[in-house]
């Protein structure tokens, strides 16, 4: 078996050397460091690169990653409305890679990783934009409609 010295571990390293490091390291997804639900309004998320968000209920379930939360198509276009209002009841873990949220319309199919929280906490300004945007130009409202 040939073990590096500590020497040649202590070398300066090189440009390519230093490149693949932090080529690698960008290319890791950060892990999550800390999950706090603040049912049934909002989620703090903190991840191991730092970075801490707090995300609303009403944001995170316009922007569930699973693919039958009940996305309405409108001229062709899909988009989730009404859910102003909306709170997580609960969230359970899902192996060592995520978590389901559960939401008070029922919704439970979606899972967050921790790279898709990392993505929707540092876009979530743009996002929130371009939603509130696509329901401005379809007539659509972020409140629920009323039965009566």
């Amino acid at each position: 078996m040939n073990i590096p010295s500590f020497t040649s571990m202590t070398a300066p390293l090189s440009k390519g050397q230093i490149w693949r490091c932090l080529t690698n390291a960008a290319s890791q997804p950060p892990r999550l460091r800390k999950l706090c639900l603040r049912a049934p309004k909002y989620v703090e998320v903190e991840l191991s690169d730092g970075d801490a968000f707090k995300l609303s209920a009403e944001f995170l379930r316009v922007y569930s990653p699973a693919a039958n939360s009940k996305i309405r198509s409108v001229m062709g276009e899909k988009v989730i409305f009404g859910r102003r209002n909306v709170g997580i009841m609960s969230a359970e873990p899902v192996g060592n890679y995520g978590i389901r949220l559960i939401f008070d319309d029922l919704h439970k199919t979606g899972i967050y990783t921790w790279d898709y929280f990392h993505h929707l906490g540092t876009n979530k300004f743009a996002l929130m934009r371009n939603y509130i945007k696509t329901l401005k130009k379809l007539g659509l409202s972020r409140d629920p409609r009323w039965k009566g």
